[in-house]
């Protein structure tokens, strides 16, 4: 059985009908405002990869790509993981100039998942990428960028509780930046899931910088791939969910990496095997833009704007037996 947390005395604000209705709203009040937000076009997107590109993204270098045979070629394909750096190389196939990007829908399958309420086998999210600048790669446009999907989520929210006054939920636009490290040094005795639920409780908005890189215990407060974002100019969107009484991630993002992080993270990480693939040979000749961008998950934003419990709630998914008869008991409607 998944690992499950009902909060006492929980029960949906809106009914199923009502729930998949505002799902929809959601999701296209959200593109609309994040597209004006960070001017950003919308592309197709591949479902699945060559995995002799080096395309996919490794996520934490453990779990296992769904891969299958194709009748036609011979060869093999991978689900993608995520989008990160197919996202790199499309702007610079398709043209796109500095301050314009992309976004798509990114649908992955991720059989190694733990399942919990936060997590399936099953993830949707809005993937996103622009240009930018060498004047524009630093920390300061990393977090006026923040601000604007912050603003666009709230702005979103707004509007969902105009549409139904049953919504209950809150969220702060006053964002409080912080780095792991800074984490472990308030937080020193705790674990890094719960540096972030003590640190958010009292920040509901919350950027947490620099995912990836070793702390100063020489711990990581998280994973992340060597080779889509520069580990010191990243970083994850946090909410406080009231529901779940927890610190909740929306998104993952951060400006890219450059040829020089590139190098220096490949060699940190033991992935110096990868310099072989054309999209990393490509990087480390600097063939490709310099870009920041993120994936921001659907059904996490529905999930916590709607305020469910479990995002079985807000997604269509495979769970197993022991699960969906603990939720019918608790008044939690998978769909």
């Amino acid at each position: 059985m998944s690992k499950i947390f009902v909060p006492k005395g929980y029960s949906p604000q809106l009914s199923l009908y009502e729930t998949q209705t505002a799902i929809g709203f959601i999701k296209r009040t959200f593109e609309d405002r994040l597209t004006k937000a960070l001017n950003l076009k919308r592309v197709s997107a591949p479902l699945f990869v060559d995995p002799n590109t080096g395309i996919n993204d490794d996520l934490n270098g453990v779990e296992r790509p769904v891969a299958f045979d194709i009748a036609e070629t011979g060869t093999t394909a991978q689900v993608v993981h995520s989008l990160a750096k197919w996202k790199r190389y499309a702007l610079h196939q398709y043209g796109f100039s500095a301050g314009e990007g992309l976004y798509t829908d990114m649908n992955a399958i991720r059989r190694d998942e733990e399942m919990s309420n936060l997590h399936s086998i099953y993830v949707d999210q809005w993937d996103w990428e622009k240009i930018i600048t060498a004047a524009t790669r630093n920390e300061a446009y990393l977090k006026e960028t923040v601000t604007a999907i912050v603003g666009a989520m709230c702005d979103t929210l707004d509007s969902l509780k105009t549409s139904y006054p049953s919504i209950t939920t809150t969220l702060s636009r006053d964002i409080t930046f912080v780095t792991t490290q800074e984490l472990e040094d308030l937080y020193p005795n705790l674990t890094p899931k719960e540096r972030e639920n003590a640190f958010v409780k009292e920040h509901p908005t919350t950027f947490v910088m620099q995912v990836g890189d070793l702390l100063a215990s020489g711990e990581k407060h998280d994973g992340r791939a060597p080779d889509y974002d520069d580990w010191k100019l990243n970083g994850d969107i946090v909410f406080w969910n009231d529901v779940l009484e927890m610190a909740f991630e929306v998104s993952s993002m951060g400006i890219r990496v450059d040829a020089e992080s590139l190098d220096s993270q490949l060699t940190k990480a033991g992935c110096d095997d990868r310099r072989k693939f054309l999209f990393h040979q490509m990087l480390l000749n600097n063939e490709l833009p310099l870009t920041m961008g993120g994936g921001i998950g659907q059904s996490r934003l529905c999930m916590l704007l709607l305020g469910k419990a479990h995002i079985g709630e807000v997604q269509s998914s495979i769970w197993d037996d022991a699960t969906k008869v603990f939720c019918n008991a608790n008044d939690i409607v998978l769909l």
